[in-house]
């Protein structure tokens, strides 16, 4: 009798855009660590994808573009059931609300496990409070098997504001790989702008999608305050944003209107951030609502304090006044005030950000994400 090699069960992962993101960046995170003798993967893109997908280490995983038209448009229904009647997956995996009709699609095609994320919100609904988009949630509700959350934030809204059950739902902080994502420890190779960094320089960074609920135009005020109010530090701050989007030229314009371009670098979208993370003092993300920063968790796995708005998931990785600073949103008074306490208290800089550091190696663990989604495919795919 013939030995056949059985194929692990195949999950097509359904997301809107695979570029630069924190919800792509854990998508390619989980594809690379979970076992490969446990589950094979496929990506279907909305709307495309970069050189992004270049990251995804597997050599097995496909990845497939719907070209999904602008607007109204119910074609994309049609190529997405095509694709999975073709490609027969085991689990179909939509995240976040632009994906979420795909669970209509997953159904109609006899797809018998069906998992929807919860990433965060967009800058047309921060609180998730939009009637019509809670309508339809509510409504595919019961086509769904498991969601996964992110955050407790967004947990707690699935089961109050969309009313899913408890036990329908794993909340799952994102992972960060630690061994890449580590503290200084040498001379950095970057090649950076001239006079941008000496030994005595003060780097305000971020790293994100420089979209409008990123709210980077806070940070960068937040900067110009600074400069302003302690002329003295001219010579020693400097703003490091990396990440492309709709408000980077903005953000350049504002540096160049004020003069001082020159103490700023905003490079966009880079593949080595965590090599440039080795150049910040401070981490700061700004955002208007968040669901649970990749961009964060990195930072503080760099031994980087955190000053970030109380938003989201947010206050669930930062604790305020030991591992960085919690601020109100849309205000850059708040964020220089924050940068200036760690600009003037260097111990208190280097002790929050080894607090930071421990944090992730306690709690934020690549592993123990990776366990977190093995539980639930394992769990509705037996079912």
């Amino acid at each position: 009798m013939m030995n056949q090699s059985i194929s692990p069960p195949l999950i097509a992962h359904v997301i809107y855009h695979l570029g630069v993101g924190g919800l792509e960046n854990g998508l390619v995170n989980l594809i690379n660590h979970l076992p490969q003798d446990r589950y094979r993967h496929v990506i279907i893109c909305l709307k495309g994808y970069t050189d992004f997908s270049k990251r995804i280490k597997r050599s097995d995983v496909e990845v497939f573009d719907l070209n999904k038209p602008d607007g109204l448009n119910f074609s994309w229904y049609v190529s997405l059931y095509r694709l999975l009647r073709q490609l027969k997956p085991d689990i179909v995996h939509t995240r976040n609300f632009s994906t979420l009709e795909g669970q209509i699609v997953a159904a109609l095609a006899r797809i018998n496990a069906r998992v929807h994320g919860e990433h965060g919100r967009d800058i047309l609904d921060l609180e998730g409070k939009n009637r019509k988009y809670n309508l339809l949630r509510q409504s595919i509700r019961p086509l769904i098997h498991r969601f996964i959350t992110v955050s407790k934030d967004l947990e707690r809204w699935l089961i109050n504001t969309i009313k899913v059950e408890p036990a329908h739902i794993k909340q799952i902080y994102n992972g960060v790989d630690n061994i890449r994502f580590s503290p200084k420890s040498k001379l950095n190779s970057i090649t950076i702008p001239n006079n941008f960094i000496s030994d005595d320089t003060f780097v305000i960074g971020s790293v994100g999608r420089m979209a409008k609920v990123k709210d980077y135009l806070s940070l960068t005020q937040a900067f110009l305050l600074l400069v302003e109010q302690i002329p003295q530090a001219k010579d020693h701050l400097r703003l490091l944003i990396v990440g492309d989007g709709e408000s980077r030229k903005e953000c350049i314009a504002m540096l160049r209107q004020a003069d001082l371009e020159n103490l700023a670098w905003l490079p966009g979208e880079r593949s080595d951030v965590s090599e440039l993370m080795q150049l910040f003092d401070v981490f700061v993300l700004p955002s208007l609502a968040e669901g649970i920063s990749n961009t964060i968790l990195e930072a503080m796995s760099c031994g980087l304090p955190v000053i970030a708005t109380s938003v989201g998931g947010n206050v669930e990785l930062v604790i305020d006044s030991q591992t960085g600073k919690l601020v109100p949103s849309g205000n850059p008074e708040a964020l220089a005030t924050a940068i200036l306490e760690y600009y003037n208290h260097r111990e208190m800089l280097i002790k929050h950000g080894q607090a930071a550091r421990q944090l992730i190696e306690t709690n934020f663990s690549m592993d123990t994400m990776v366990a977190g989604y093995l539980d639930v495919y394992d769990e509705i795919i037996s079912r």
